[in-house]
């Protein structure tokens, strides 16, 4: 892994882990760095400076709309429930908001309304 990869991914760990977000793992998803929740992706490193998230597609198209400094995709992402974050752009606490919504995107339904109840 490359340095920025290495300080970015380090910068996501911290952040979940700050968030207390329950039953995440770090793992690899498409051969990259990722965050897991019962062994679901939710975040993962694209490259160097672009994080992936789940997202819902309605959130989204929003998020897209109003911030496109910080959020984009690709042809690739078009209609999957995920968009890409610019890491050198995003403050921690957009991203840990992000973080927090990408886990519940993924996390079973159970554990996810157990979170900040």
């Amino acid at each position: 892994m490359s340095e920025d990869l290495d300080r970015n991914f380090a910068r996501i760990v911290k952040l979940a882990e700050a968030a207390g977000l329950p039953d995440v793992s770090v793992g690899t998803s498409y051969g990259t760095p990722a965050l897991l929740v019962k062994d679901k992706s939710f975040a993962r490193m694209k490259d160097d400076e672009t994080l992936v998230v789940m997202c819902a597609l309605e959130e989204k198209e929003m998020l897209l709309e109003l911030d496109p400094r910080l959020y984009f995709e690709t042809d690739h992402y078009k209609g999957w429930p995920a968009m890409l974050v610019r890491l050198s752009e995003i403050d921690d606490g957009s991203l840990t908001g992000r973080l927090i919504a990408a886990w519940r995107e993924k996390a079973p339904k159970r554990l996810s309304a157990s979170f900040g109840s």
